[in-house]
């Protein structure tokens, strides 16, 4: 059912999918170790100042990207790291790949607010 009715405020919104943001970022170290000095493009700062006055539209439109990306980047790491735990090394290229993807849907999403 559709409810138009503002369920949770800006700022808790805002905080959940900002964390959720922040552990794709720690997991990516996991499985890459040139993202281990920090993450590339960490714009949670600008996001923060541009959080309300981006409007209720694109903070929904973050809040759904942001969980759909952490659910992605969650199954694609367990993949890889199931691989290591079974003693096989995922494929360098499959890596590098999952990596690099997970890293512009980062700044895709962060773009939602910043655009």
């Amino acid at each position: 059912m559709l409810n138009l009715v503002r369920q949770s405020d800006s700022s808790q919104v805002y905080a959940e999918a900002l964390t959720r943001l922040a552990s794709v970022r720690h997991a990516l170290r996991l499985v890459d170790g040139g993202f281990s000095a920090g993450p590339e493009g960490d714009r949670d700062d600008e996001i923060a100042d541009a959080w309300d006055s981006a409007g209720d539209a694109k903070q929904r439109w973050f809040d759904q990207r942001s969980g759909q990306l952490v659910g992605t980047a969650a199954a694609g790491i367990e993949a890889l790291l199931s691989q290591r735990a079974e003693g096989r090394e995922p494929h360098v290229l499959a890596c590098k790949t999952m990596v690099d993807e997970i890293r512009r849907e980062l700044r895709d999403v962060a773009g939602i607010v910043l655009a």
